[in-house]
Protein backbone atom coordinates (compact mmCIF):
# COMPACT_ATOMS: atom_id res chain seq x y z
CA UNK A 1 0.00 0.00 0.00
CA UNK A 2 2.85 2.28 1.08
CA UNK A 3 4.47 1.55 -1.94
CA UNK A 4 1.49 2.09 -4.51
CA UNK A 5 0.94 5.93 -2.69
CA UNK A 6 4.70 6.52 -3.42
CA UNK A 7 4.31 6.03 -7.23
CA UNK A 8 0.58 7.58 -7.30
CA UNK A 9 2.13 10.60 -5.74
CA UNK A 10 4.60 11.86 -8.45
CA UNK A 11 1.30 11.64 -10.89
CA UNK A 12 -0.81 13.56 -8.75
CA UNK A 13 2.33 16.02 -8.60
CA UNK A 14 2.56 16.22 -12.62
CA UNK A 15 -1.11 16.42 -13.47
CA UNK A 16 -1.53 19.45 -11.30
CA UNK A 17 1.21 21.16 -12.57
CA UNK A 18 -0.39 20.44 -16.02
CA UNK A 19 -3.49 22.15 -14.92
CA UNK A 20 -2.16 24.82 -13.15
CA UNK A 21 -0.64 25.50 -16.35
CA UNK A 22 -3.71 25.82 -18.16
CA UNK A 23 -4.66 28.26 -15.63
CA UNK A 24 -1.97 30.43 -16.61
CA UNK A 25 -1.23 31.39 -12.76
CA UNK A 26 1.26 34.22 -13.40
CA UNK A 27 -1.76 36.31 -15.26
CA UNK A 28 -4.44 35.00 -12.88
CA UNK A 29 -2.28 36.90 -10.22
CA UNK A 30 -2.08 39.99 -11.71
CA UNK A 31 -5.86 40.10 -12.81
CA UNK A 32 -6.60 39.01 -9.12
CA UNK A 33 -4.46 42.00 -7.94
CA UNK A 34 -6.16 44.86 -10.28
CA UNK A 35 -9.00 43.38 -8.75
CA UNK A 36 -8.16 43.46 -5.19
CA UNK A 37 -7.00 47.03 -6.50
CA UNK A 38 -10.35 48.40 -7.35
CA UNK A 39 -11.64 47.14 -4.13
CA UNK A 40 -9.28 48.90 -1.87
CA UNK A 41 -10.47 52.32 -3.77
CA UNK A 42 -14.09 51.68 -4.14
CA UNK A 43 -14.10 50.95 -0.13
CA UNK A 44 -11.69 53.80 0.31
CA UNK A 45 -9.12 51.12 2.20
CA UNK A 46 -9.60 47.50 3.18
CA UNK A 47 -12.96 46.00 2.18
CA UNK A 48 -14.51 43.33 4.03
CA UNK A 49 -12.52 40.22 4.75
CA UNK A 50 -15.76 37.87 3.28
CA UNK A 51 -16.42 40.39 0.46
CA UNK A 52 -12.19 40.04 -0.61
CA UNK A 53 -12.29 36.00 0.21
CA UNK A 54 -14.85 35.63 -2.07
CA UNK A 55 -14.10 37.96 -5.07
CA UNK A 56 -10.56 37.07 -4.77
CA UNK A 57 -11.08 32.99 -5.23
CA UNK A 58 -13.80 33.61 -7.37
CA UNK A 59 -11.81 35.99 -9.62
CA UNK A 60 -9.04 33.96 -10.05
CA UNK A 61 -11.57 30.65 -10.55
CA UNK A 62 -13.18 32.82 -13.21
CA UNK A 63 -9.53 33.55 -15.39
CA UNK A 64 -7.53 30.31 -14.58
CA UNK A 65 -11.19 28.95 -16.23
CA UNK A 66 -11.30 31.29 -19.54
CA UNK A 67 -7.31 30.63 -19.80
CA UNK A 68 -8.30 26.83 -20.06
CA UNK A 69 -10.81 27.27 -22.52
CA UNK A 70 -8.79 29.39 -24.39
CA UNK A 71 -5.78 26.73 -24.52
CA UNK A 72 -8.63 24.45 -25.73
CA UNK A 73 -9.85 26.40 -28.45
CA UNK A 74 -6.06 27.55 -29.86
CA UNK A 75 -4.80 23.87 -29.47
CA UNK A 76 -4.07 23.50 -33.53
CA UNK A 77 -2.23 27.45 -33.31
CA UNK A 78 -0.28 26.36 -30.23
CA UNK A 79 0.98 23.00 -31.62
CA UNK A 80 2.80 25.77 -34.11
CA UNK A 81 4.30 27.97 -32.49
CA UNK A 82 7.45 27.50 -30.55
CA UNK A 83 6.61 29.48 -27.59
CA UNK A 84 3.40 27.30 -26.75
CA UNK A 85 4.14 24.17 -28.14
CA UNK A 86 4.91 22.74 -24.85
CA UNK A 87 1.95 23.58 -23.50
CA UNK A 88 -0.57 20.98 -21.77
CA UNK A 89 -2.84 20.87 -24.55
CA UNK A 90 -0.63 20.48 -27.72
CA UNK A 91 1.96 18.70 -25.98
CA UNK A 92 -0.29 15.60 -24.92
CA UNK A 93 -0.26 15.95 -21.41
CA UNK A 94 -3.98 16.85 -20.78
CA UNK A 95 -6.34 15.94 -23.32
CA UNK A 96 -8.41 18.73 -25.35
CA UNK A 97 -11.98 17.23 -23.63
CA UNK A 98 -10.88 17.44 -19.96
CA UNK A 99 -9.44 20.73 -20.29
CA UNK A 100 -12.63 22.50 -21.78
CA UNK A 101 -14.10 20.91 -19.22
CA UNK A 102 -11.48 22.04 -16.30
CA UNK A 103 -12.55 25.37 -17.58
CA UNK A 104 -16.16 25.65 -17.89
CA UNK A 105 -16.19 23.99 -14.26
CA UNK A 106 -14.24 26.31 -12.71
CA UNK A 107 -15.75 29.38 -14.80
CA UNK A 108 -19.32 27.82 -13.04
CA UNK A 109 -17.93 27.84 -9.67
CA UNK A 110 -16.36 31.26 -10.19
CA UNK A 111 -20.17 32.19 -10.79
CA UNK A 112 -21.76 30.44 -7.94
CA UNK A 113 -18.84 31.62 -5.70
CA UNK A 114 -19.08 35.51 -7.05
CA UNK A 115 -22.86 35.21 -6.51
CA UNK A 116 -23.25 35.31 -2.87
CA UNK A 117 -21.01 39.02 -2.96
CA UNK A 118 -23.93 40.04 -5.45
CA UNK A 119 -25.32 39.50 -8.64
CA UNK A 120 -23.61 42.12 -10.69
CA UNK A 121 -20.32 41.11 -9.61
CA UNK A 122 -20.93 37.31 -10.77
CA UNK A 123 -22.29 38.80 -13.89
CA UNK A 124 -19.30 40.71 -14.69
CA UNK A 125 -16.87 37.99 -13.86
CA UNK A 126 -18.51 35.73 -16.11
CA UNK A 127 -18.93 38.36 -19.00
CA UNK A 128 -15.42 38.98 -18.60
CA UNK A 129 -14.94 34.92 -19.31
CA UNK A 130 -17.34 35.37 -22.26
CA UNK A 131 -15.43 38.49 -23.48
CA UNK A 132 -11.95 36.59 -23.71
CA UNK A 133 -12.92 33.05 -24.76
CA UNK A 134 -15.49 34.20 -27.60
CA UNK A 135 -15.27 38.16 -28.21
CA UNK A 136 -11.24 37.76 -28.36
CA UNK A 137 -10.07 34.15 -29.03
CA UNK A 138 -12.81 32.49 -31.22
CA UNK A 139 -13.78 36.09 -33.08
CA UNK A 140 -10.58 38.42 -33.04
CA UNK A 141 -7.78 36.76 -32.63
CA UNK A 142 -7.35 34.69 -35.85
CA UNK A 143 -9.38 37.26 -38.48
CA UNK A 144 -7.97 41.18 -37.81
CA UNK A 145 -5.58 42.98 -36.59
CA UNK A 146 -7.26 45.01 -34.10
CA UNK A 147 -7.55 41.17 -32.14
CA UNK A 148 -5.31 42.76 -29.27
CA UNK A 149 -6.74 46.30 -29.35
CA UNK A 150 -10.14 45.07 -28.84
CA UNK A 151 -9.60 42.27 -27.08
CA UNK A 152 -7.98 44.27 -24.59
CA UNK A 153 -11.57 45.11 -22.96
CA UNK A 154 -11.12 41.34 -21.36
CA UNK A 155 -8.48 42.20 -19.17
CA UNK A 156 -9.53 45.46 -18.09
CA UNK A 157 -13.12 43.11 -16.68
CA UNK A 158 -11.47 42.44 -12.93
CA UNK A 159 -11.38 46.06 -12.03
CA UNK A 160 -15.10 46.24 -12.76
CA UNK A 161 -15.31 42.91 -11.05
CA UNK A 162 -14.39 44.49 -8.01
CA UNK A 163 -15.46 48.19 -7.98
CA UNK A 164 -18.88 46.08 -7.89
CA UNK A 165 -18.42 43.24 -5.23
CA UNK A 166 -17.35 46.22 -2.66
CA UNK A 167 -20.48 48.83 -4.11
CA UNK A 168 -23.05 46.72 -6.14
CA UNK A 169 -22.75 49.04 -8.63
CA UNK A 170 -20.38 50.79 -11.42
CA UNK A 171 -19.06 53.79 -10.77
CA UNK A 172 -17.07 56.56 -13.22
CA UNK A 173 -13.92 55.56 -11.38
CA UNK A 174 -14.07 51.74 -11.83
CA UNK A 175 -14.16 52.87 -15.67
CA UNK A 176 -11.30 54.62 -15.59
CA UNK A 177 -9.13 51.87 -13.86
CA UNK A 178 -11.12 49.90 -17.07
CA UNK A 179 -9.64 52.60 -19.16
CA UNK A 180 -5.99 52.41 -17.83
CA UNK A 181 -5.87 48.53 -18.07
CA UNK A 182 -7.53 48.75 -21.55
CA UNK A 183 -4.75 51.65 -22.73
CA UNK A 184 -2.02 49.18 -21.36
CA UNK A 185 -2.56 46.37 -23.29
CA UNK A 186 -1.70 47.04 -26.47
CA UNK A 187 1.87 48.12 -25.93
CA UNK A 188 2.03 45.09 -23.18
CA UNK A 189 0.79 42.65 -25.83
CA UNK A 190 2.31 44.25 -29.34
CA UNK A 191 5.72 43.71 -27.43
CA UNK A 192 5.30 40.68 -26.82
CA UNK A 193 4.48 40.01 -30.57
CA UNK A 194 7.67 41.43 -31.95
CA UNK A 195 9.66 39.15 -30.01
CA UNK A 196 7.27 36.19 -31.66
CA UNK A 197 6.30 36.91 -34.16
CA UNK A 198 7.61 34.89 -36.48
CA UNK A 199 5.48 32.12 -34.34
CA UNK A 200 2.57 34.09 -35.15
CA UNK A 201 3.44 34.16 -38.74
CA UNK A 202 3.62 30.42 -38.90
CA UNK A 203 -0.03 30.11 -37.17
CA UNK A 204 -1.34 32.89 -39.72
CA UNK A 205 -2.45 34.78 -36.57
CA UNK A 206 -3.33 38.40 -38.01
CA UNK A 207 -1.02 39.99 -34.83
CA UNK A 208 0.50 43.94 -35.77
CA UNK A 209 3.63 42.85 -35.93
CA UNK A 210 2.92 40.33 -39.18
CA UNK A 211 0.04 42.34 -40.64
CA UNK A 212 1.50 45.49 -40.58
CA UNK A 213 5.53 44.86 -40.13
CA UNK A 214 7.64 45.76 -37.42
CA UNK A 215 7.97 49.50 -38.10
CA UNK A 216 3.73 50.23 -37.62
CA UNK A 217 4.24 48.09 -34.82
CA UNK A 218 6.38 49.78 -32.71
CA UNK A 219 4.86 53.31 -33.77
CA UNK A 220 2.04 52.27 -32.54
CA UNK A 221 3.31 50.89 -28.94
CA UNK A 222 4.95 54.31 -28.53
CA UNK A 223 1.30 55.62 -29.57
CA UNK A 224 -0.61 54.23 -26.73
CA UNK A 225 2.42 54.48 -24.43
CA UNK A 226 1.66 58.05 -24.33
CA UNK A 227 -1.98 57.55 -24.17
CA UNK A 228 -1.76 55.44 -21.17
CA UNK A 229 0.05 58.18 -19.67
CA UNK A 230 -2.41 60.41 -20.10
CA UNK A 231 -4.78 58.28 -18.81
CA UNK A 232 -3.38 57.15 -16.21
CA UNK A 233 -3.31 60.76 -14.46
CA UNK A 234 -7.23 60.71 -14.68
CA UNK A 235 -7.97 59.14 -11.17
CA UNK A 236 -5.80 62.16 -10.09
CA UNK A 237 -7.67 64.73 -12.34
CA UNK A 238 -10.74 63.21 -10.91
CA UNK A 239 -10.19 63.45 -7.26
CA UNK A 240 -10.15 59.57 -6.74
CA UNK A 241 -6.20 59.24 -5.67
CA UNK A 242 -4.35 61.58 -4.40
CA UNK A 243 -0.15 63.31 -4.94
CA UNK A 244 1.51 59.88 -4.07
CA UNK A 245 -0.34 58.20 -6.89
CA UNK A 246 0.39 60.99 -9.11
CA UNK A 247 3.79 61.12 -8.64
CA UNK A 248 4.59 57.58 -9.58
CA UNK A 249 2.09 57.23 -11.93
CA UNK A 250 4.21 59.89 -13.99
CA UNK A 251 7.23 58.53 -13.25
CA UNK A 252 6.56 54.84 -14.37
CA UNK A 253 4.82 56.63 -17.45
CA UNK A 254 7.21 58.64 -18.65
CA UNK A 255 9.52 55.42 -18.13
CA UNK A 256 7.22 53.31 -20.89
CA UNK A 257 6.95 56.46 -23.16
CA UNK A 258 11.07 56.49 -23.19
CA UNK A 259 11.00 53.08 -24.04
CA UNK A 260 8.88 53.10 -26.27
CA UNK A 261 10.98 55.90 -27.93
CA UNK A 262 13.84 53.52 -28.31
CA UNK A 263 11.97 50.52 -29.22
CA UNK A 264 11.26 52.93 -32.33
CA UNK A 265 14.66 54.27 -32.80
CA UNK A 266 16.56 50.55 -32.20
CA UNK A 267 15.31 48.11 -33.95
CA UNK A 268 16.90 44.78 -31.98
CA UNK A 269 14.42 42.15 -30.03
CA UNK A 270 16.43 43.09 -26.77
CA UNK A 271 14.89 46.39 -26.49
CA UNK A 272 11.55 44.68 -27.48
CA UNK A 273 12.43 41.99 -24.53
CA UNK A 274 13.33 44.83 -22.02
CA UNK A 275 10.09 46.87 -23.23
CA UNK A 276 7.82 43.71 -22.71
CA UNK A 277 9.39 43.07 -19.03
CA UNK A 278 8.93 46.60 -18.31
CA UNK A 279 5.05 46.83 -19.18
CA UNK A 280 4.39 43.89 -17.06
CA UNK A 281 6.18 45.26 -13.79
CA UNK A 282 4.42 48.83 -14.63
CA UNK A 283 0.95 47.69 -14.36
CA UNK A 284 2.05 45.96 -11.12
CA UNK A 285 3.28 49.22 -9.75
CA UNK A 286 1.03 51.03 -10.65
CA UNK A 287 -1.99 49.39 -8.96
CA UNK A 288 0.27 49.41 -6.01
CA UNK A 289 0.39 52.72 -6.00
CA UNK A 290 -3.32 52.99 -6.02
CA UNK A 291 -3.74 50.86 -2.79
CA UNK A 292 -1.03 52.55 -0.90
CA UNK A 293 -2.01 56.28 -1.85
CA UNK A 294 -5.41 55.30 -0.72
CA UNK A 295 -4.33 53.92 2.54
CA UNK A 296 -2.28 56.26 3.69
CA UNK A 297 -4.09 59.50 2.63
Amino acid sequence: MASTVREQAPQLSETLRNYLALAKLRIVLLLVFTTVTAMFIAADGAPRADVMILTTFGGALAAAGASAINQFWDRDMDAKMSRTSRRPIPSGRVSPTNALIFGIALIAWATFILSIVNWLTALLALGGAFYYVVIYTILLKRNTVVNILIGGGAGAMPVLVGWAAVTGTIGFEALILFAIVFYWTPPHSWALALLVHTDYARADVPMMPVARGEEATRQQILLYSVQLLLVSVMPFLFGTLGGIYLLGALVLGIGLVVMAVRLVRQKDKAIARATYKYSTSYLAFLFLLMIIDRILL
